[in-house]
Parts: structure tokens; sequence; C-alpha cells
């Protein structure tokens, strides 16, 4: 018996209608007794590859979806949808601009070094120039060396009565600027001696004046002794005028065997300006020794 070839010109068993809505041949053939099973395992087979279609299709329009929204959203935040390259750096604010995210440098206390001491204040007046004061703290030792030429040292002498220390013009002008102090050292080399004067004044202008009032005849006297002859008493020799801070610093050099300076002795004059570099050195020293000491308190 075949069940499903009868009846032509009828419409065909649809599988995706409810059995009510089947034509009369499905029912008719139920009616009949026996199912088509075939029939029924075809339609079966159809409904799932359609289902599987429709699942495909579905999946692949929500891919699209999904892509096409994350486009847009990284569209917009690129710049309204601007076609910005993607190695371009975002618009974002200056760090200036966003809250909290300056910070502040730290602040310090302002602090100064103190200015350093001039050691020249140190000896510009007598208030200040305290320190210890003697012919052979300024000038110690048995020996001076400068250079190459070694000096050796001879007699020193110290007195409050400048006016005796000096000849010439030079008693006056000590007096009138009020002289304090008169030191004096010898040194000699190879028959050529040198008496360094050292006059100290209460202040630095005293000084000065001092140096200023001395003229051509302002010359201390000559300081023999320790082995050394007499110089420079009638005899013309070589002599020098200075001053620093409060203090005037005089030189006289010749030659122990009582012979005249002339120009062509160096020698006389090298003694000479070695001797007055060199008292003016320990007359800086003297200022820098106090300035140091008072910086260290």
């Amino acid at each position: 018996m075949s069940y499903g070839q009868g009846g032509q010109g009828q419409p065909p068993w649809d599988p995706w209608k409810p059995g009510s809505q089947q034509t009369p041949q499905w029912n008719n053939q139920r009616s009949g007794g026996n199912p088509d099973w075939a029939a029924m395992a075809e339609a079966s087979e159809t409904r799932n590859k359609r289902r599987k279609v429709l699942f495909i299709v579905g999946g692949a329009l929500a891919t699209v979806a999904v892509g096409a929204a994350v486009a847009m959203a990284v569209a917009n935040a690129n710049g309204n949808g601007n076609n910005q390259a993607t190695n371009q750096p975002s618009q974002l604010p200056a760090s200036s601009d966003i809250p909290g995210a300056t910070t502040p440098a730290p602040s310090f206390e302002p602090t100064s070094a103190p200015p350093p001491l001039d050691p020249k204040q140190f000896i510009a007046s007598a208030q200040k120039d305290t320190a210890p004061l003697s012919p052979d703290i300024l000038f110690p030792g048995t020996q001076l060396t400068m250079g190459n030429r070694v000096y050796r040292k001879g007699p020193t002498a110290d007195t409050k009565d400048c006016a005796s220390a000096v000849k010439g013009t030079l008693p006056s002008v000590l007096k009138k600027d009020d002289c304090t102090r008169f030191m004096r050292v010898t040194y000699v080399k190879d028959g050529v001696a040198v008496t360094v004067g050292i006059a100290v004044f209460d202040t630095e202008a005293q000084a000065s004046k001092a140096k200023a009032d001395a003229d051509g005849k302002s010359i201390i006297a000559s300081l023999p002794g320790n082995g050394i002859k007499a110089f420079c008493d009638a005899a013309v020799c070589r002599s020098t005028t200075n001053a620093y801070g409060r203090y005037a610093y005089f030189t006289l050099a010749g030659f122990t065997n009582g012979k005249d300076v002339t120009t062509k002795d160096t020698a006389v004059f090298t003694t000479g300006d070695d001797l007055a570099e060199f008292a003016f050195r320990q007359i800086g020293r003297r200022g820098q020794a106090q300035a140091s000491a008072a910086a260290g308190q």
C-alpha cells in the first residue's frame, strides 16, 4: 500500500503550518489509519536546516551591528567623527588644566650666607686692630727670603716717640698727623743694608695723610747693630714711603761701606723694594688673621 500518492491536484503538506491548517489530503491520510513516516522525517530535517540558516544570518547581523556601534564610538571619541590617524595623541587637557595635577614646588625658608669680613677693616682703625703688635711679630725669624734672595735680620727698635726714629721733614709730619708708635727693623745682604720703619696711627685717614704730607726729605733714621755697620748717615741713600690701613711704612737702603747710591745700583733698589713689599704683606696678613678669627666666633 502506498500513502500520499493519491488525490492528484491537491496542495502538498506544508511542514511549517499547524496540523489544523493542513489541506484535507493530510487529514484524509490521517483518517486513513497510518501516517507517512518518511515524509515526516524529511519535513523535520528541512525545519532544522532552516533554523540553522536563520541562526547564522542573525549572528552575522548582530556582529555587524556591534562592530558598527564600536566604530561610531571610536569616531566620536576622536573628535566628533572626524577621520584622525590612530597614532595621533588624544586631545587631553594640559596638566595645568586638570584639577590636582599640578604639584607645587617645595618651598624653603630664605637663607643667605653672611658676607665675608673685609680684612682691611681690621687694620683701618685702632678700635678693631687689637691683635698683639711688635717688630718681631711683623718681622719674625732671623732671616727673610724673597725669591732667590736671602736677607739676614739685624736689630729691631720700638718707640712711642715717633719723631725720635726719623729725620729730615718726617718728624714734623708724624707729629702733626698724630703718630702713636714707630717700629724699626734692619736687614742686610752683600754689603747692602735696609731699615724698614712702621709708623702706627689710630685711623687709616691719618696714615694716608702722613704719606701725602711726606716729601723727598722725609726719611727714617737707619738702625745699625748686630754686626751691621752704620749706614746712610752722610751718604746718599734710597728711600720709599707708602701706607696701608692705619700704618705708614718707610724704607731706607744704602751701602754699609758709606758709598753713595746711584741709579745704576740695582741691588740697592731691589733690597729696598723687597722689604717694602714684605712690610705691605705683613700688614695685610695682620688684617686677614683678625678677620678669620672674628668669622669663626
